[in-house]
């Protein structure tokens, strides 16, 4: 009688658990309409009910379901001055920056999707397990706990099947035709704005390259086709003259708002992305559903054929094409072939009509010769300062260390020299127990002195390359770092010190500021580009704009034209690619592939 009553106790809690899907449709309900601050604090309430659920399955069953969740973000921190900072932005109270993290955490995280879908089934299955526990009792008990086990306790992460991933890419492509179509909108705002209202064209241009930024950001995250901007840079601030007036051609003005402004329409009239980003708008919703509509309407005829044939009955729905009537069972099974071949058929091509679509793209939206021309010398003009700077740091770091390092050591020894000489007449022993000391010292000065040699530039990249150079620093990391490579020789050697000094920076981090047990690192070459991509299971939370290391890798970066992109949402885990477009040493080397390295 003891499991019916638990077995009956747990089927109320589910049952109750209903409320919590109506308060969560009604939240997000709210979210689609812009209300936002009641969707995560109504999923943290669902959480409380099966939480519980969990504690009292595994005290009454004995079997224990783990916590399926991410680590909760952690909380935010207090600046020296009194604010709150998140990326560029700055608050005064710490509750917006807190809800937006936990937004996030719960919006990434996969427990929050499977939770929803059991709390929508969880009532009906508690209830048949209620009843089946009246003869069986226990077993229906413990059969209860697997399927919660099942539901809310943690999955290890598993590739998409066949048929997943591929309708996963038929929706990516309606993703960027409804990008493409938002575009559209703003292309017609510009053009009213145009005829009728000059100077609000700029303010209308940047929203309509946000939008086509965002189709240029989710057409590499789906299909991996980079498209990069094509925008020229835009002007600087305007500077007074010597007078204390503005100028903007053979105009002067007094105050900087009208100069500004000139610059700015003048900005965007004369790019050629601008009128570049027009034609893509009037182009891509047009003429891009070629590549899905007939994909998407074969998957949705064989999808509604195979709910034709055994639910609805609509059995004239094959008469549509020109098929046969289906009259009789028999019928339905003859016909289900057609509808599932019309499903892969539709299902098939997703990939690479995606990847053209995204192509497609990139033709209209990427960056002309011209453009990469103004982009390059506007980033040399930027690099260039940020390069002396570095380059100015890393000389007084190492003045630093030698004058406080090794040259006090140097001076300390002299000192003792000079004692040795006054004492070794008169005094032999304690010459010598000073001459052991000076042997002892000149063993720390060397150590010392080559940590900074290996700072600088280490032997072993001199040696053995990056790879062998990665691979010795993840046998150094207090991390357990797991090293694979696909590097065909050796590289350029301020590209291979380069990608070093990031990699290394990027697992320092991991361990101090990250509490990361494991890492991986993958070392990729191709077409003139290094691709070192760090990973590690942290808490995450990694901002470049608040760590001084990652904006030595941007600024070391820079010299070089490369880039560091960064994933690190609260909770983890943080991803950091970083990209460094070299070639192959031409000095004589024999190319090597290296496999994998892990530390203990």
């Amino acid at each position: 009688m003891t499991s019916v009553r638990r077995a009956w106790a747990l089927a109320g809690l589910a049952v109750v658990s209903w409320v919590d899907v109506l308060l969560e449709l009604i939240a997000f309900a709210l979210l689609c309409v812009g209300l936002v601050l009641f969707f995560s604090p109504a999923v943290e309430i669902a959480r409380v009910r099966s939480r519980r659920t969990r504690e009292l399955v595994g005290r009454w069953t004995g079997r224990e379901i783990p916590s399926p969740y991410r680590p909760a973000p952690p909380e935010p921190e207090r600046e020296r001055d009194g604010w709150y900072r998140d990326g560029t932005q700055l608050y005064r109270r710490a509750w917006w920056i807190r809800w937006n993290r936990r937004f996030t955490w719960i919006m990434e995280d996969p427990a929050t999707g499977r939770e929803f879908g059991w709390q929508l089934l969880n009532p009906l299955v508690a209830l048949g397990f209620a009843v089946f526990s009246l003869v069986t009792g226990p077993v229906a008990l413990r059969g209860y706990a697997r399927w919660t086990g099942y539901w809310l306790g943690p999955h290890a992460p598993r590739g998409k099947s066949w048929l997943g991933r591929r309708f996963e890419t038929l929706g990516y492509q309606l993703g960027l035709w409804a990008i493409s179509v938002a575009q559209l909108g703003l292309a017609v705002a510009q053009i009213i704005v145009l005829t009728g209202a000059v100077p609000v064209f700029p303010t209308v241009t940047r929203a309509s390259r946000a939008v086509a930024d965002t189709f240029r950001r989710e057409a590499e995250r789906w299909t991996g086709v980079r498209i990069a901007q094509p925008y020229l840079p835009p002007p600087a601030l305007p500077v007074p003259r010597g007078d204390g007036m503005y100028q903007f051609g053979k105009q002067l003005y007094e105050e900087p708002w009208w100069p500004m402004l000139r610059a700015r329409i003048h900005w965007v009239l004369h790019d050629r992305a601008t009128w570049r980003d027009l034609a893509a708008a009037l182009l891509l919703p047009v003429l891009t559903p070629v590549l899905w509509v007939p994909s998407a309407a074969l998957v949705f005829w064989g999808i509604y054929g195979l709910v034709a044939l055994w639910i609805t009955g609509q059995h004239s729905w094959f008469e549509m094409v020109g098929l046969p009537a289906v009259t009789s069972t028999g019928g339905a099974f003859a016909m289900m072939p057609v509808a599932l071949a019309a499903v892969f058929v539709g299902l098939l091509p997703a990939p690479w009509l995606a990847r053209r679509q995204a192509k497609f793209g990139r033709w209209l939206l990427g960056p002309t010769e011209a453009s990469r021309l103004a982009q390059r010398v506007h980033r040399l003009d930027q690099t260039r300062v940020e390069v002396n700077v570095a380059q100015a740091a890393e000389l007084r770091r190492i003045e630093r260390d030698l004058h406080d390092g090794i040259q006090s050591r140097l001076v300390a020894m002299g000192m003792k020299l000079g004692a040795v000489e006054a004492l070794i007449d008169h005094d032999p022993d304690k010459a010598k127990q000073l001459a052991a000391e000076l042997r002892e010292a000149s063993s720390e000065a060397l150590t010392e002195l080559r940590s900074l040699v290996r700072g600088i530039h280490p032997p072993v990249l001199s040696e053995r390359g990056l790879v062998d150079a990665v691979r010795a620093a993840a046998l150094d990391s207090p991390l357990k770092v797991e090293v694979t490579a696909t590097v065909p020789g050796r590289l350029e050697q301020p590209a291979e010190a380069c990608a070093y000094f990031a990699v290394c920076e990027l697992l320092g981090n991991a361990a101090k500021h990250g509490e990361a047990r494991r890492a991986t690192v993958a070392l990729e070459y191709l077409d003139g580009l290094l691709r070192a991509t760090v990973t590690d299971d942290g808490k995450g939370g990694a901002d470049a704009a608040r760590g001084t290391g990652l904006r030595g890798i941007e600024r070391r970066l820079s010299g070089f034209a490369g880039r560091l992109a960064l994933t690190s949402p609260p909770g983890g885990p943080t991803e950091a690619i970083v990209e460094v477009p070299c070639q192959l040493d031409p000095g004589p080397s024999s190319p090597k592939t290296s496999t994998s390295s892990e530390t203990a």
